[in-house]
Order: C-alpha cells, then sequence, then structure tokens
C-alpha cells in the first residue's frame, strides 16, 4: 500500500483550496497534477492511491482536528476500496459530507454515473480530462478563486 502525500507551501494562506485527489494511476495524478497547477491549486494537493488511504487520511485530519479538503477528486475504478465505496463512507460519515467531491474516471457506464450521483457527487468528468472541463468544475463549486 502506497502513502498519502501531501504537498503544502509554506505561509500559504488558508483560504488556498485544499484538494485531495483519490487516484491509482501515476500518469493520471501526473496529468491531474498538471490541470490543477495550470489553475493554482496544486499548493496544498494530497494524493491517495484507493478509497481506502482516502479515508483514513480523511480520518486522521479530522481526529487531529486538521483542515479538511475542500474538493476530493476521485477516480471511480480503485484497488482495494473503489470510488463509489469511497462515496458511500463519505456519505455515511456526518464529518466528510459537506466536501464537495467531483469524480474523475474512465467510466462512462449509465450506472456509474447515477451512483455517483445519488452517493452525492457534484460532478462527473470521463477520461480524458480537458483543462476546460476540469477549471469549469472547480469554478462552479467555488467561484471566488
Amino acid at each position: 500500500m502506497g502513502t498519502v502525500i501531501s504537498l503544502t507551501n509554506p505561509g500559504e494562506s488558508a483560504r488556498r483550496l485544499k484538494v485531495m485527489l483519490v487516484e491509482d494511476n501515476p500518469e493520471d495524478v501526473f496529468l491531474t497534477r498538471k490541470v490543477l497547477r495550470h489553475r493554482q491549486l496544486d499548493q496544498d494537493l494530497m494524493v491517495a492511491e484507493d478509497g481506502l488511504q482516502a479515508l483514513e487520511a480523511l480520518k486522521k485530519l479530522a481526529e487531529e482536528g486538521s483542515r479538511l479538503p475542500d474538493l476530493i477528486l476521485l477516480d471511480i475504478n480503485l484497488p482495494v476500496m473503489g470510488g463509489l465505496e469511497f462515496l458511500q463512507m463519505l456519505k455515511d460519515d456526518s464529518r466528510f459530507t459537506p466536501i464537495p467531491v467531483v469524480i474523475l474516471t474512465g467510466s462512462n457506464i449509465n450506472g456509474d454515473i447515477q451512483r455517483s450521483y445519488d452517493l452525492g457527487a457534484r460532478t462527473y468528468l470521463v477520461k480524458p480530462i480537458r483543462i476546460q472541463d476540469l477549471a469549469l468544475a472547480v469554478n462552479d463549486l467555488f467561484p471566488e478563486n
């Protein structure tokens, strides 16, 4: 099992968006980080390789009283704990339900799309993700950024 990586620049304003990316494919992590960097959203980025790592990281942050992510970018097809199971866990824990989730996945199966929305996902984007689509999704959720 990999580790959760946190990339935070010291001295950054607390008002910067904190983003969690849940993605197991290193190429997709690289490309998503590049998109986030283009939007200047990569300063406070956490990366988890599967839903279980992400859930454990969220629980640890909550237990420590640390700031939770403002946004979760989530793949559905993940090892250990898949994205839909992770979404269900988020929905079941009131500490995490306010965090908006944007799905970034290769799955365009109608059942996955509907289940994602049923479990609280705010946006569903199918890979390959275009920079402008992710930027639009983030701008819709956080117009002040």
